[in-house]
């Protein structure tokens, strides 16, 4: 069994990387739905959700990044082309939403695929014995699930 330099075996870190990288084309799009959410948004809830947007954007911005790390700690290359993005991504691109519940909707859609390929990738991290993608999953998991409750409850 071939390890790679962080001693993780190479054909389970060629796994992770691709499953990685498809969770960054996802969250990509989803980045770029919140940054549309947060610029068209009308209606009376305007200024609670514009904000909104903004910190969930930032956030989404900060996960690429550490996403896109995790992929070069594992000395594999991250996916970084728009076109790969949308090609791979099972999150749609949102456009012209300008309703609240129809964006947070949408984005509560959104984040139940990424639950779901945060959860894939940390079940193979565990079996990899890659902590340190194991603990980026567990810490994306724990902040999606409370705001998917913060969101349904924004819904009912």
């Amino acid at each position: 069994m071939e390890k790679n330099i962080i001693g993780i075996d190479e054909v389970m870190v060629v796994e992770l990387t691709e499953k990685l990288n498809d969770l960054l084309a996802n969250y990509q799009v989803f980045y770029q739905n919140l940054r549309g959410f947060h610029w068209n948004i009308k209606g009376r809830d305007f200024f609670e959700l514009h904000v909104k947007f903004e910190e969930l954007y930032n956030a989404a911005a900060i996960s690429i990044d550490e996403i896109a790390e995790r992929i070069l700690t594992l000395d594999h290359i991250p996916m970084h082309s728009y076109s790969n993005y949308v090609n791979v991504s099972e999150i749609p691109e949102a456009t012209n939403v300008t309703k609240g519940a129809e964006c947070v909707r949408n984005i509560h859609s959104n984040l139940a695929i990424l639950l779901k390929k945060e959860n894939s990738i940390l079940k193979l991290a565990e079996s990899a014995d890659d902590q340190g993608t194991a603990d980026l999953m567990t810490r994306y998991l724990a902040e999606q699930e409370k705001l998917s409750w913060m969101l349904r409850s924004y819904l009912a």
